[in-house]
């Protein structure tokens, strides 16, 4: 006998690989459009098996209309029944540019849904494994599983001047609806922050780039300097960095050698301090603001760089504070 389930598990894996081939191919430029449709096609198919082990078949299909099968929106209300879930804000979100994908839909969405589609995509990977026990890195490569963006972000004054009168008006409403969203919650089940900054060092050995000025050159540069909001990028609590650091772990099927003393198998508040002390992340800049005032997505990305280097990290601390 047909395992429905099964089946519908195994076209959700297809339509999330699909998803992914299509964001990260540079030839195409219809890849915000076609990740959208792919990935809520692939929550669609999973979130129905889910509920058909959960509930039966029956409760996929309508009550007076056993031809047809709910939508993503009724299966999302069933299985995640908190309105103010982040994780259920980021799919309704992509499911609405699924929805409503027009040709005013640009090139230039795909920085203001970047955050989106990076936290989907790990939350695709944890609610896989969490509802049918599967391991979506069994499929697809860990590192597959991080977006290729375009990180060219333009000005209002310039998308203005690129598009038409109406299609300008479409993508800044989305920027102002998107932005707001942002707010309300700073969780990673919500969106993953995309940030790229340059400082300076005198410390050849840190440096990436190595450059020099020279005053007698025909070429004119300068060293800018800017004043950073730290709401802007130090949004993240210490529960948020925590929750964050564990669902990269998941997602990505990372190991994590570490039981806590209630037998508990994961990245919590303990490890987070020994892990910022240890590496003294506590005062620096780039993770941090005021001691604890706030922290940055660059934090979490670094706490999981750890951790993949090095699963048993909080024994070698241990060992090391001995």
């Amino acid at each position: 006998m047909e395992n429905v389930s099964e089946r519908l598990v195994n076209k959700s894996i297809e339509a999330f690989i699909m998803s992914l081939e299509l964001h990260n191919k540079p030839t195409i430029k219809y890849r915000i459009e076609g990740f959208a449709f792919f990935i809520c096609n692939a929550w669609e198919l999973m979130l129905k098996a889910h509920l058909i082990n959960r509930d039966g078949e029956s409760s996929i299909y309508f009550s007076n209309d056993k031809e047809r099968t709910i939508s993503l929106t009724d299966a999302i209300s069933k299985v995640y029944t908190d309105v103010k879930q982040p994780l259920r804000i980021n799919i309704e979100e992509i499911n609405k540019l699924r929805n409503t994908a027009t040709h005013y839909i640009t090139e230039d969405d795909e920085i203001l849904y970047a955050p989106f589609f990076q936290s989907n995509i790990l939350s695709f990977g944890e609610q896989i494994k969490r509802f049918h026990g599967i391991e979506i890195t069994d499929y697809i490569p860990q590192n597959f599983l991080t977006l290729s963006i375009d990180i060219n972000v333009l000005s209002d004054e310039e998308i203005t001047a690129k598009y038409s009168l109406e299609t300008a008006k479409k993508y800044l409403s989305r920027k102002e609806h998107l932005e707001e969203v942002k707010r309300t919650n700073s969780s990673n089940d919500l969106f993953i922050p995309l940030r790229i900054e340059f400082f300076s060092t005198k410390n050849k050995d840190k440096a990436d780039i190595i450059y020099a000025i020279d005053n007698n050159s025909d070429e004119n540069v300068r060293v800018i300097k800017t004043e950073i909001d730290p709401k802007d990028k130090y949004s993240l609590t210490r529960k948020n960095v925590i929750t964050g650091v564990n669902k990269q772990l998941n997602a990505r099927n990372i190991k994590f050698n570490y039981v806590s003393g209630k037998g508990e198998s994961m990245f919590n508040e303990h490890t987070l301090t020994e892990i910022m002390y240890f590496y003294k992340l506590h005062d620096n800049y780039v993770y941090t603001f005021g001691h604890s005032r706030g922290y940055s997505q660059q934090l979490v990305n670094e706490i999981v760089r750890i951790i993949q280097q090095n699963p048993d990290v909080i024994t070698h601390i241990k060992n090391k504070k001995r």
